[in-house]
């Protein structure tokens, strides 16, 4: 299907829709795309859309979306206007259901307590580190790896990348692959812009109406289950799961399909 386009603030939005029915939408995290998401194997997207009209598309700066090597363009509260530019551009006329995971749990997050009657039920995979305070914070991986990149260039850092062990949850899944889909040009931005940002405060997302259902998995730093565990306990219709295996993960398809039957 051939992608459609929004413009908002110095990039280009790639979105397709597919399908009949009620929308459901789904965010990607950081390094990812709507192509390197399927690529992964744990999300079943053509059953998740099943009845539904599925809205994908790429942040901005990743895959066939553009963006600019600036790193405020990539904080997450930017992220969040590019979603609601895109809802303004499709206007439904009901409140819908979104998914996001990591970078995409913040936009859904944010987008609903900006815009709250624009959404109906969330599902929040995978949320990234946050509210983290003192030394030796995880996110600090984030402006870490831009100073690699800017002082030894992408093509270093891509190579050390490549050769990190897996997370132990997938070190027998070969399919979990997180190779960046970035232009080398905006790999420092990105990271900058996602390392100075963080989770809605908590009394903002304690405020939200919106069933919601928290899938997330362990060994995982910078999307501890400790996050998951915090958004659970602040989100007064929400479920959490959190899975050990590769298996266990496979079966958020379900989860989700269950959770989001009317």
């Amino acid at each position: 299907m051939q992608d459609r386009y929004v413009t908002r603030a110095g990039a280009k939005i790639a979105y397709e829709l597919t399908g009949p029915g009620p929308l459901l939408g789904y965010a990607h995290g950081v390094f990812l795309s709507r192509a390197a998401v399927r690529r992964l194997h744990l999300l079943d997207f053509d059953a998740l859309a099943r009845g539904r009209q599925l809205l994908t598309y790429d942040q901005r700066g990743h895959g066939h979306s553009t963006g600019r090597p600036i790193a405020d363009d990539y904080r997450f509260e930017n992220f969040t206007l590019d979603l609601l530019a895109l809802l303004d551009e499709l206007d439904p006329d009901e409140p819908i259901d979104f998914m996001g995971s990591s970078l995409g749990c913040d936009v859904a997050l944010r987008a609903a307590i900006t815009a709250p009657e624009r959404f109906r039920r969330l599902v929040l995979i995978i949320p990234p580190v946050a509210w983290e305070e003192g030394p030796n914070q995880a996110r600090q991986w984030y402006t870490d790896s831009a100073e690699t990149i800017e002082s030894r260039g992408a093509a270093h850092w891509r190579q050390e990348w490549a050769r990190r062990e897996p997370l132990p949850i997938f070190a027998d899944y070969p399919a979990f692959d997180l190779t960046p889909d970035i232009p080398d040009e905006l790999l420092a931005p990105i990271l900058r812009g996602i390392g100075e940002s963080d989770l809605p405060a908590p009394e903002e997302i304690a405020a939200l109406p919106h069933p919601a259902l928290i899938l997330t998995w362990d060994t995982d730093p910078l999307h501890p289950v400790s996050t998951a565990e915090r958004l659970h306990e602040l989100l007064p219709s929400s479920t959490l799961h959190v899975s050990t295996t590769v298996a266990d993960v496979q079966t958020w398809t379900n989860r989700i399909t269950d959770f989001l039957a009317d």
